[in-house]
């Protein structure tokens, strides 16, 4: 699989995780232990749909798997928060982790692989097909 067909991919998993958590956030803060911030989810949820949208647009979207990655810091972030013995739901929050970290590995190595490569002029309509 070539860089620019996984960069689409993830972006559309991204759209796909974003259409759940903008349209269930309440199932998406229960399966992941994240009950209470269903407001963040569904923000969380909007971020990751414009995100894959504008990877989707990009001439070469490979390069923009970036947006992805400072996603993911910020989901990080809040799954760590309630990764802590307070929270009752902190198995689940903590197997959410273990389940986005392949795509998360994805986003960053393939960010990181197209971000080392020279520039490139943009291809042609006929190159992305």
């Amino acid at each position: 699989m070539n860089d620019r067909t996984m960069a689409r991919g993830l972006a559309w998993f991204g759209i796909g995780l974003g259409l759940a958590e903008t349209f269930a956030p309440r199932r998406v803060a229960a399966a992941t232990g994240l009950h209470g911030h269903e407001g963040l989810v569904q923000l969380y949820g909007l971020r990751e749909i414009a995100s894959g949208a504008a990877i989707l647009a990009s001439a070469q979207p490979e390069r923009h798997l970036g947006v992805r990655v400072a996603g993911d810091l910020l989901d990080a972030g809040l799954l760590a928060a309630r990764a802590t013995p307070a929270n009752p739901q902190r198995g689940r929050t903590l197997a959410a982790a273990l389940a986005v970290a392949p795509v998360v590995l994805l986003d960053a190595v393939y960010w990181l692989k197209a971000r080392n490569r020279p520039d490139q002029a943009p291809p042609s309509p006929a190159q992305l097909y």
